[in-house]
């Protein structure tokens, strides 16, 4: 897989956001309503990827810088968004990839914690994040008072990116 740097608004981008609401509206009757603009993704206070197969976008997920706020996140916090792998693409490892790319570039950036949340109908996500060494922590962004909302941490101390930054 080649992994490259997008904006968030990019049409490949876009393509694969729109695939991930479908699949949310499947599963939860709804997409994601989390206010999110483009620029939120834009270096040095967040990123985004695409990973190409063969040409084809086929996987996603970008982070942006959160600080201590109201709606329950901290101060460093990176929060991951929009992790995605086309159906026909997945079992093969790109989530990891990308995951790992995108903690590294976080940590680089200075961000201490990278933080989602993700929810209790997307089981293959959660087993992925905690496979990934992600632990529970205390709820927050638009969904923290939903039932079906289950939010993951991890310390980014210590991660350096792939260039050795």
């Amino acid at each position: 897989m080649e992994i490259r740097t997008l904006r968030y608004d990019h049409p490949d981008a876009v393509k694969l956001n729109d695939r991930v609401q479908l699949e949310y509206v499947e599963r939860y009757g709804d997409g994601d309503l989390t206010p999110m603009d483009a620029t939120q993704f834009d270096p040095p206070r967040g990123l985004y990827l695409v990973g190409y197969v063969d040409g084809e976008p086929v996987a996603s997920g970008g982070w942006r810088a959160q600080d201590e706020s109201p709606e329950g996140y901290s101060d460093g916090d990176a929060e991951l968004k929009r992790m995605y792998v086309v159906d026909e693409a997945r079992g093969r490892g790109l989530a990891r990839r990308i995951l790992a790319e995108l903690e590294a570039s976080a940590a680089a950036a200075g961000r201490s914690r990278m933080v989602l949340e993700t929810g209790t109908k997307q089981p293959e996500a959660i087993a992925l994040y905690e496979s990934c060494d992600y632990t529970p922590v205390s709820k927050f962004g638009l969904y923290r008072h939903e039932e079906l909302s289950v939010c993951l941490g991890k310390p980014l101390d210590g991660l350096v990116s792939s260039d050795g930054g």
